[in-house]
């Protein structure tokens, strides 16, 4: 994390390496700061705390950070990393591989080291660890096991063991272990700079550890150090991931991690024949990053960037939002990835049968990882009243993306399971929040979770979702259901038209807001989020409301500066520095530019009009860090990603707009050949 110039945090995870179990984030200083085990999202066992290594040789040391030259990018089609770093004071340059096992939880970096000196020389690198361990730095232990010639670190229910080999030979050469952060004591990494570790063998309470491996490196030549870090919940089973380590070799797991991500990402043979090649392969790093943000119970967590909890009044993205994870869910249906939104679907299951949701149908503001309630600022009372603290898109977008995974796998003893206690319980809530007089839903929160009202996107994910209700009822032969879901979506499409559409401004509205006369208060603020009435069926793409609506949005909202892209909405202060708001009305925001690029893809009559796409499309693959990385947004100015990075929605979004191009493209070039074969 660094604090921008004007006083913005940035934050900076590349690389992200996990298996749904065990998640390993690196920030840009080639630290490792983030690592959660056994569940993506909960219980960061680093809290956020910087994990370096670094090179001593010819009485110098430098720890790894961004003063190297340090490049980040995954091999090909894999999650397995590539990061070159080079120190020309220290004439050193390394090559490392990171990867956690696609099976099992184990980190594993593998390194070499070049010798850019013409003499020999003796290097020894260190690791550090600082682990917090269940979230906190109280009550850790950390000692050396002569056993495993490992640091093992551990509290309560999880351990972690921590060793290497060096030329292929296992054990460390120095340790030490010690406390941090307590009576001005900084950590065993301080112990490390002279290149001489102290031997302490055990401490506890807050503690951290360092490990080095030395190696003699020939002229110009190069050695190999391999480090790693089981994760377990109790000792038998750190030790006996380390037994398979040193039974079948790193190169063992390595290839087969790399294999797995290969066979994976590319199972379905997707064809790009249109499309640019840096657009495609943006497409499988934006499955492969995508991945590591699920959690093996289903949970699709929004981002694990732990930084934000510095300006995020001490709380991060590390939440499964069901609207975030439906749009995901949907993007992974479509691409032809049926597990992993069953298994999400499964999650909300769970979820809606307890607690205040069984009893309304609908979902809260955000879940953990075990489908526990998650934090919220949304309150349950406002001016006395009692008030329901939801977003009702997101109970709408659940059905939303339920409906199009059957529809696409057919598979009837999955989705029948859900039916009575997910399906139409969320489809009775739909198509009941409503207003008696108007036919609007009554107010929630809108999808920035800032607004209270009535919203155009808010209304459109609604009615989406009541239709796909509609549609499983007539599916199921649930006639009396049918013709109740059937009239609410049509009184919610009245009820769009009449009351957010202003034919004054020719547009959708963002918000409008009852008041007691029978009136309504109107925000009119352009906001990218109104693209949504054609988006959830509500419309057709080439509608005059929704066509005014889109140039309105265009016309306000896209970054006038060389960095391009859409804001959110008209004067967005989030993270923004205020500079340039001439031409900037906040940052731009890559799943808003995305939601341009959806609509060029809907409404394209032709192969030139579907062409509109590739360069919003290409916008985001080069706005993307060299490792696909995709922010939540960036700055209108210097490009630079800001806000949590990876973000998951900016992923799944890039990934739809994709295969709705494709998908578009077959279906115009299918109606080019009947056309000329009926001409012959």
């Amino acid at each position: 994390m660094k604090v921008g110039t004007q006083g913005r945090i940035i934050m900076a995870r590349d690389i992200p390496v996990g298996n749904g179990t065990l998640l390993v984030n690196f920030d840009e200083d080639y630290c490792l700061r983030d690592l959660y085990f056994p569940s993506i999202g909960k219980e960061n066992q680093t809290d956020g705390h910087k994990s370096r290594f670094g090179v001593w040789v010819d009485g110098a040391f430098s720890w790894v950070s961004r003063e190297w030259n340090i490049s980040f990018e995954y091999v090909e089609e894999s999650l397995v990393t590539r990061v070159t770093a080079s120190n020309e004071k220290l004439g050193v340059a390394l090559v490392c591989n990171d990867l956690v096992d696609y099976a099992e939880s184990m980190y594993i970096k593998r390194l070499i080291l070049r010798n850019q000196a013409d003499r020999e020389r003796e290097f020894r690198i260190f690791f550090n660890q600082d682990f917090n361990i269940l979230g906190s730095s109280a009550a850790n232990t950390a000692y050396y096991d002569p056993d495993e010639k490992a640091i093992i670190h551990y509290k309560e229910r999880r351990y972690f063991l921590v060793t290497g080999m060096r030329n292929s030979v296992q054990g460390i050469d120095q340790y030490a272990t010690g406390i941090k952060e307590f009576h001005g004591m900084q950590g065993t990494w301080m112990d490390a700079e002279d290149g001489i570790l102290s031997g302490n063998p055990i401490a506890q309470g807050s503690v951290d550890s360092t490990l080095s491996f030395t190696v003699k490196v020939p002229p110009m030549g190069a050695g190999k150090i391999e480090y790693w870090i089981c994760a377990g919940k109790n000792y038998d089973d750190v030790r006996r991931l380390n037994k398979m380590i040193l039974g079948h070799g790193l190169e063992h797991f390595t290839q087969r991690t790399d294999n797995y991500w290969k066979a994976w990402v590319n199972k379905e043979r997707t064809e790009f024949p249109e499309l640019p090649d840096p657009v495609e392969k943006m497409y499988k790093k934006s499955l492969l990053i995508m991945q590591t943000n699920i959690d093996k119970g289903g949970a699709i967590i929004a981002g694990t960037d732990s930084d934000i909890s510095r300006i995020f009044t001490q709380d991060t993205y590390a939440y499964m939002w069901p609207r975030d994870s439906a749009v995901t869910a949907y993007a992974l249906d479509r691409a032809g990835y049926q597990a992993l939104p069953r298994r999400f679907f499964e999650f909300c299951y769970g979820i809606i049968t307890q607690g205040k949701e069984s009893l309304g149908g609908y979902f809260l503001h955000k879940y953990n990882p075990d489908g526990s309630l998650g934090s919220s600022w949304q309150p349950w009372v406002s001016d006395n009243h009692k008030i329901l603290p939801i977003q009702e898109d997101s109970t709408a977008l659940v059905l939303w993306a339920l409906w199009r995974h059957f529809d696409r796998y057919r598979n009837v003893e999955f989705v029948i399971s859900l039916f009575e206690h997910l399906i139409m319980r969320c489809g009775d809530f739909l198509a009941s929040y409503l207003d008696d007089a108007t036919g609007l839903p009554l107010p929630s929160y809108d999808l920035w979770e800032e607004k209270w009202g009535i919203h155009t996107y808010t209304v459109s994910a609604i009615y989406g979702g009541i239709k796909a209700a509609e549609r499983f009822a007539e599916f199921f032969r649930e006639g009396r259901r049918k013709r109740i879901y059937e009239r609410a979506a049509a009184r919610v499409k009245a009820a769009l038209e009449k009351y957010l559409y202003s034919r004054e401004h020719r547009r959708f509205l963002k918000t409008i807001n009852p008041v007691k006369d029978g009136s309504f208060e109107r925000d009119l603020t352009v906001d990218a989020s109104t693209y949504a009435p054609f988006y959830f069926g509500v419309y057709e793409p080439d509608d005059e409301r929704v066509v005014n609506t889109m140039h309105a949005i265009i016309d306000t909202l896209w970054v006038k500066t060389p960095i391009g892209g859409l804001a959110r909405y008209e004067n967005d202060t989030y993270n923004f520095n205020g500079k340039n708001a001439g031409r900037a009305p906040g940052n731009p925001w890559f799943v808003c530019t995305l939601w341009l690029a959806q609509w060029y893809v809907a409404k394209a009559k032709n192969l030139q009009e579907l062409h509109e796409a590739d360069r919003i499309l290409e916008w985001a693959a080069k706005r993307a860090l060299p490792s696909g990385i995709m922010a939540e947004q960036i700055d209108p100015v210097t490009g630079q990603p800001l806000s949590v990075m990876p973000l998951t929605w900016s992923h799944a979004t890039y990934l739809s707009a994709v295969l709705e191009y494709m998908e578009k493209e077959r279906r115009l070039k299918e109606t080019e050949v009947a056309y000329a074969e009926s001409r012959r």
